[in-house]
């Protein structure tokens, strides 16, 4: 067994359940692999998990928060040959990145973008690939296609935003703060719309001619599920990937045959490791040279100490920041 650190939930609550302890993890075995953990990033899911609404799947540590890190590899166990001692790698993992050291799957594993420090690529793992699993995998973006992105200033909507402009995309993107507009068009943005009553969708028509948009990556759900489908073009898509807005909503099934649209949903927390296999190694080849070049990059709103975990946590819930919150031991 190997002596760590990490923050434990004890409890469903506020910031008082969480704490730093001390805990014991056992080591790699066969295609296995140890990671020192340098930092990770914070996800609204950590915030829910917090008060005892999205349990860990089974299999991932139920009271050891974290979703994705970076940090370098410190042991491997039997048939491990993707990677080795002291290579730096970044991932997404079901619960227990929150941690000095986590044993996850090699094929699991992503390198870090050359000349990239951990902090940074710690805000990459959860957000990126939940953007590039709805846009190109879910989605199937194309060039020229117009994208509206909810939540546009989040983890998931930066690096959506970032990942349309690169493809050849259109983007369109709502939020509730005027000032995260101005700084996600310096990203990409090509237009922007402010939400203050949950409408939406005829400004978007206005922006695109009443055509609408051909893929939505909706952060909200339930709160915005008629509005999306007003928005949407002919044979237009939804990707739900946040339930801000609640989990039960109504939609006209008329309005979606005429429009022959489709509403689908996706998460990577509970999938088998093959899936999230795919989906690691899709991304190293397609998006982490993007990183490298400079066509696009993580957004990172602060970095905190992990001994600041409440506050941090605080922070997300008076969404006080731009892009992500990244926390490094």
């Amino acid at each position: 067994m190997i002596s760590a650190r990490a923050v434990e939930i004890r409890g469903a609550g506020g910031v008082d359940v969480l704490a730093l302890s001390d805990i014991e993890i056992r080591g790699p075995g066969p295609g296995e692999v140890l990671i020192a953990i340098a930092a990770c990033g914070l996800n609204r899911a950590d915030v829910i998990q917090r008060r005892g609404f999205y349990p860990a799947p089974p299999g991932a540590p139920q009271n050891i928060a974290g979703l994705e890190y970076a940090g370098t590899v410190e042991a491997i166990g039997e048939g491990v040959t993707s990677v080795d001692n002291g290579d730096r790698v970044m991932g997404i993992v079901g619960g227990g990145a929150m941690a000095t050291h986590v044993v996850v799957h090699e094929r699991e594993l992503v390198r870090v973008p050359e000349g990239m420090s951990l902090d940074r690529a710690a805000a990459i793992p959860e957000v990126f690939f939940t953007a590039y699993d709805a846009l190109f995998v879910q989605a199937e973006l194309q060039a020229g296609q117009c994208v509206l992105i909810h939540s546009v200033g989040s983890g998931v909507g930066t690096a959506a935003l970032q990942l349309v402009a690169v493809a050849g995309g259109r983007s369109v993107g709502t939020t509730r703060t005027p000032a995260k507009l101005d700084r996600c068009r310096e990203l990409g943005l090509h237009h922007g719309i402010l939400v203050d009553d949950g409408a939406f969708s005829e400004q978007l028509k206005k922006l695109t001619r009443n055509r609408g948009a051909d893929i939505i990556i909706d952060t909200i759900g339930a709160a915005y599920l008629e509005e999306n489908l007003a928005a949407l073009a002919l044979r237009g898509v939804v990707i739900i990937v946040g339930l801000l807005g609640g989990v039960k909503g109504s939609i006209s099934l008329a309005t979606l045959m005429r429009k022959r649209a489709r509403i689908a949903g996706t998460v990577l927390r509970a999938r088998p490791l093959e899936e999230k296999a795919a989906l690691a190694q899709q991304f190293a080849r397609r998006v982490v040279p993007l990183f490298e070049s400079g066509a696009i990059r993580p957004v990172v709103g602060d970095v905190m100490s992990m001994a600041e975990i409440a506050k941090a946590h605080q922070r997300m819930e008076r969404d006080e920041t731009f892009g992500k919150i990244v926390l490094a031991w």
